[in-house]
């Protein structure tokens, strides 16, 4: 179960990590298109994340796994 969670939180590292590294302008470009969102469309795509993420959990552990 940790294990599981050290790898999550290692890939997510790792891709943020590559985007930062790969296109750093832009990122600044997309962090000012954040600020310039309302919030309540932030917390949307914030939330869709999640669901998305969940969704992916999800089909690895039970569809594929």
């Amino acid at each position: 179960m940790i294990s599981d969670l050290l790898t999550g939180l290692g890939l997510v590292a790792v891709i943020e990590g590559l985007v930062l590294a790969l296109a750093p302008l832009r990122f600044e470009d997309l962090l000012e298109a954040f600020r310039r969102m309302p919030v309540q469309l932030r917390r949307n795509i914030g939330l869709l994340a999640v669901a998305v993420g969940v969704a992916l959990v999800w089909l690895g552990r039970v569809v594929l796994g």
